[in-house]
């Protein structure tokens, strides 16, 4: 599935969940999905606990983040000494 198919599968609409970017059609947020993932869920994990929601939705969210990513500049939080 290319780029712009995932992208579509995730919604942005400030009526939903105050407008955080969500897989389209359901109230699960991208960045509860991510969490998820992130503490150990597995993709399989998800989609059982999760009716109507498939692998591709999943990835949709990890391509969404990405992109988030993209353009933000990063400063270090700590300096190295030498």
């Amino acid at each position: 599935m290319e780029d712009r198919e995932l992208a579509e599968r995730i919604s942005v609409d400030p009526r939903v969940l105050a407008g955080k970017p969500v897989i389209r059609g359901t109230r699960l947020a991208v960045e509860y999905i991510l969490k998820r993932l992130a503490h150990g869920s597995s993709v399989a994990d998800i989609l059982a606990e999760y009716d109507g929601i498939t692998t591709d939705d999943v990835r949709a969210c990890l391509l969404f983040a990405s992109h988030a990513l993209e353009d933000t500049t990063y400063m270090p939080l700590v300096t190295e000494t030498a």
